[in-house]
Parts: structure tokens; C-alpha cells; sequence
């Protein structure tokens, strides 16, 4: 999945990426391709994890994982940086989700009766990046796909999601239906109950 967003995103971009899967982005990112990933956190120039030798408890993405940092990282608050966020300087952000709907609608941060810490960036990523695509798995841990034809969660953001990436392959939801990009080596259309 991490290498498809890769493809998808390309180079000479900026990107942030949420928790969970997407922080996979950053390890497999090829240094040569000029991304710059920013953390919510206050950090740009994200590089993927740190080694034993250069790791560093003072250097986490937004999700409190060590990080390492490319040449010529900044550093900021977090003023700064959800100024960059909410001012559209972010070209994608790559979050994860629980379930995705045909209407673009995101829901990422709660599953009612569960104990939640917050929605933390997502809200504003959603609608402060240029291009939002959502990396996660396809199905949920009950075998029952994450992308609906409307989202039963509470939603993060509506009308939000450019494009989904799965195990099972790239989608974009269309208002109405997803439309199947691409399907990962493998897969049937029949098997993926879209919606």
C-alpha cells in the first residue's frame, strides 16, 4: 500500500502523514524523490525511523514514534505548523481510516462507546491539504469492508477523500459509487463488496 501512495504522490510535493499505516510512507520513500513530509507536530523533513545510532527521544511524528529527519528539517510550533495545514501549503496527507463513503465522506477518530483521545489533526488535514488519500485496510477486523455507501462512524470530514488506498487496491469514491482504479495482484472485482 505504502509503495502505491509513493507512486501516487511522486515527487517535488510536500505531504503529511497521520498514524498508523501511513507513517509506513516514510520508510520506504525514496530520498532522491524531493518529498517533503511534514508533522503536525512542528517537524518538516520527516525521513522514516531513526537507526540505534541516531535516534533521538526529542525527534516523534504526531503519533509519538521516533523519527529520523532528512537534511536541511525544520523545526516549528505548533501555530506555525497548522498554520501551513489550514493555509492549503500541504499537498497531500495520507491518513488512515475506519470507513470511507461513495459521498467522499471520511471517519477516522471514534468508534462510539469506545474510549477516544481526540480527533487530534485529521480535521484539519482533511480540509486544509490539496489532495487527501485515505491508506488503509479493506476490510475491518469482522471482515466487513471499510468502504460504504455512507459512513455509519462519525465523520472527521465531508466530502473530503480524493482517493483510497487498500490491500486490495486504489479507489476513488465518486459521489455516488468507487470507481476501481487499480486492483492489487490477485484480486477479484466480485470480492471487494463496494459499494
Amino acid at each position: 500500500m505504502a509503495d502505491e501512495v509513493i507512486l501516487l504522490i511522486g515527487s517535488d510535493v510536500s505531504v503529511n502523514l497521520g498514524i498508523g499505516l501511513p507513517t509506513l510512507i516514510a520508510e520506504r520513500m525514496n530520498p532522491e524523490s524531493n518529498v517533503m513530509i511534514q508533522s503536525e507536530n512542528g517537524v518538516l523533513g520527516v525521513a522514516g525511523r531513526p537507526t540505534k545510532e541516531t535516534l533521538s527521544p526529542t525527534l516523534i511524528n504526531a503519533g509519538k514514534e521516533t523519527i529520523s529527519i532528512s537534511k536541511g528539517a525544520s523545526f516549528f510550533d505548533s501555530s506555525l505548523s497548522f498554520g501551513m495545514i489550514r493555509g492549503g501549503h500541504i499537498d497531500y496527507c495520507v491518513l488512515g481510516g475506519m470507513e470511507v463513503d461513495a459521498k467522499r465522506n471520511l471517519a477516522n477518530w471514534m468508534i462510539p462507546g469506545k474510549k477516544v483521545t481526540g480527533m487530534g489533526g485529521a480535521m484539519d488535514l482533511v480540509n486544509g491539504a490539496r489532495q487527501v488519500i485515505i491508506m488503509m485496510t479493506h476490510f475491518n477486523k469482522h471482515g466487513e469492508p471499510k468502504l460504504l455507501g455512507q459512513c455509519v462512524l462519525p465523520l472527521t470530514g465531508k466530502n473530503v477523500v480524493d482517493l483510497v488506498v487498500t490491500d486490495k487496491g486504489i479507489f476513488k469514491p465518486n459521489g455516488s459509487k468507487f470507481e476501481v482504479i487499480k486492483l492489487a495482484p490477485g484480486v477479484n472485482e466480485k470480492d471487494l463488496k463496494l459499494a
